[in-house]
């Protein structure tokens, strides 16, 4: 669990590469897997919660054979990221965009009071 701070963006990116050395992730896939929670994270401070705070953050990750499976939770009011679509001329969105081309899979769902999002990155 995280704080809705971007000074824990340090702490996130210890986790990953933590995580990515125990279960032998690739160094390729350890980037991109940071760089998608880093652009969900950043998103949470700065428009879910419209500023730091100390929200929670949930970010859990499992290695499975064939990929990487990341679940991303956060207290900000409802928004699904992946039906997002920046509109002609509107400068934004590009997380968006990098979070789907990153992911081999996505799910999203409002549970409980968090926003949740299921993603898979091939290993």
């Amino acid at each position: 669990m995280f704080l809705a701070r971007l000074s824990e963006l340090r702490a996130i990116g210890t986790f990953v590469e933590a995580f990515c050395a125990q279960a032998a992730v690739a160094r390729e896939r350890c980037l991109r897997l940071n760089v998608v929670l880093e652009e969900l994270f950043i998103n949470t401070v700065r428009h879910g919660h419209r500023g730091e705070c100390d929200a929670p953050v949930w970010i859990s990750v499992r290695a499975q054979p064939a990929q990487v499976e990341l679940t991303y939770e956060d207290t900000a009011g409802p928004f699904n990221p992946l039906a997002y679509t920046a509109r002609p001329g509107k400068i934004g969105g590009l997380g968006v965009l990098l979070t789907r081309e990153l992911t081999a899979a996505r799910e999203y769902a409002y549970l409980f009071g968090r926003n949740r999002i299921r993603l898979a990155l091939a290993r």
